[in-house]
């Protein structure tokens, strides 16, 4: 969200909004971005942007198609999907009275620590499919396995089963030094290392299960991201408040100081999300009519490049702060349903069952599961039961 006059955009964790310029921390006047400066930094978030939902949406086919219960992704249903601009209006709102009874040290502590280990493991998967492809042959890929149980005999129980390999040890290595990085540093760039394995795995791993629950979902944050931007201040306290890569940044003044750079530009990872799950079961819906075409996909992904231009474009004119789903969602949902409607499909879509065609016995999201299986695995929290046959995941490659 941009702040009037000043170039500060903010996001929070939950949803977040596009953000013009963050003043440094000790600066005593407001950085002022070149014109070339902010075309680098817009134009490069508008890319990093598009990344994640472009491999995420041809990732989560793969992953809708497997048939190991270990590679199941999480299902959104129309009911989680009612729910979710509550619990997230709830969240935020403690995150809120949490920055304003706590100290904001700690609590950030607490909180670099949590996606400290959540961007390893969200980075590892994201680098898994790469690994597979360039691992040397001649080089032995070694099973591993880390098990931890409780009880004994008939009442013993799998907490945490935690097969990886070679390739797998590989990839959390090099994803530890990028966090080790973040965590001393907070560098920019190990921030969008985060950030985009963050928001890859949640378009990839997240699906809704028709169109119907997709428009529930976006209606309902669109509501959500207006009412916080617009009628309060706590999106903008608990924003300039929270630090964690839930964001990817972009220097506007990388021209003049380059790596040093601290004026940032920034994408909240909800505007990502969000409306990639969304892109995402429209590729699967294109891929289920088996007419060699991604009309669809294609269509809401133009959608998606549009909306984001209008929101840079309405912020800098007006000079306020902007939700940007305010101007995604009546794009990535608008354009498809036109496209449908002129071409005789949109009982075709709104009938579309993602769950029930490739998926189902898809775990809902309705629990925080127990962990058990690889570096993908973990990443994401699938569901194990307990005293269930152990399975090792194997990450499915880009299309």
């Amino acid at each position: 969200m941009a702040e009037t006059g000043g170039p500060a955009i903010t996001d929070s964790a939950l949803n977040v909004t596009l953000n013009d310029t963050q003043e440094a921390a000790n600066a005593t006047a407001k950085f002022v971005a070149t014109p070339e400066g902010t075309a680098v930094a817009y134009g490069s978030l508008v890319i990093m942007a598009l990344l994640p939902i472009f491999f995420g949406a041809l990732r989560s086919v793969n992953c809708a198609k497997s048939k190991n219960s270990c590679d199941m992704p999480e299902t959104i249903t129309s009911r989680d999907a009612a729910r979710f601009p509550i619990i997230a209006s709830c969240t935020l709102f403690g995150l809120y009275l949490f920055f304003k009874i706590f100290s904001q040290e700690y609590i950030n502590l607490l909180l670099s620590m949590y996606f400290f280990i959540l961007g390893i493991l969200a980075l590892s998967h994201t680098l898994s499919p790469a690994m597979n492809k360039i691992f040397p042959a001649n080089i032995p890929n070694k099973q591993y396995q880390l098990l931890f149980t409780q009880g004994a005999g008939e009442t013993k129980e799998e907490i945490v089963n935690y097969e990886f390999d070679t390739k797998d040890m590989i990839c959390l290595g090099f994803s530890s030094v990028v966090g080790v990085w973040y965590l001393l540093k907070k560098h920019w760039i190990a921030n969008n290392l985060f950030g985009l394995a963050f928001a890859l795995n949640g378009v990839e791993l997240l699906h809704l299960n028709n169109v119907s629950t997709g428009c529930i979902l976006l209606g309902g944050l669109f509501v959500y991201d207006v009412f916080w931007v617009f009628g309060t201040n706590v999106m903008v306290t608990v924003a300039k408040s929270f630090e964690a890569p839930i964001k990817l940044v972009f220097p506007q003044d990388l021209l003049e100081k380059g790596l040093a750079a601290n004026n940032f530009a920034m994408l909240g990872l909800g505007d990502i999300v969000i409306p990639g799950i969304f892109i995402a079961l429209l590729l699967r819906f294109d891929v289920s009519l088996k007419k060699n075409s991604r009309t669809y996909f294609y269509t809401s992904f133009l959608a998606y490049i549009l909306g984001l231009g209008l929101t840079i474009y309405i912020m800098h004119t007006f000079k306020h702060a902007q939700p940007a789903l305010l101007y995604l969602v009546p794009a990535c949902i608008g354009l498809p349903v036109f496209v449908a409607v002129v071409k005789g499909e949109l009982t075709d879509m709104f009938s579309y069952e993602s769950s029930a065609e490739v998926m189902p016995h898809t775990p809902r999201l309705t629990h925080f599961p127990t962990v058990s299986g690889s570096p993908a695995s973990l990443a994401n929290s699938m569901q194990q039961k307990p005293n269930s046959p152990r399975c090792r995941r194997t990450i499915p490659s880009p299309m």
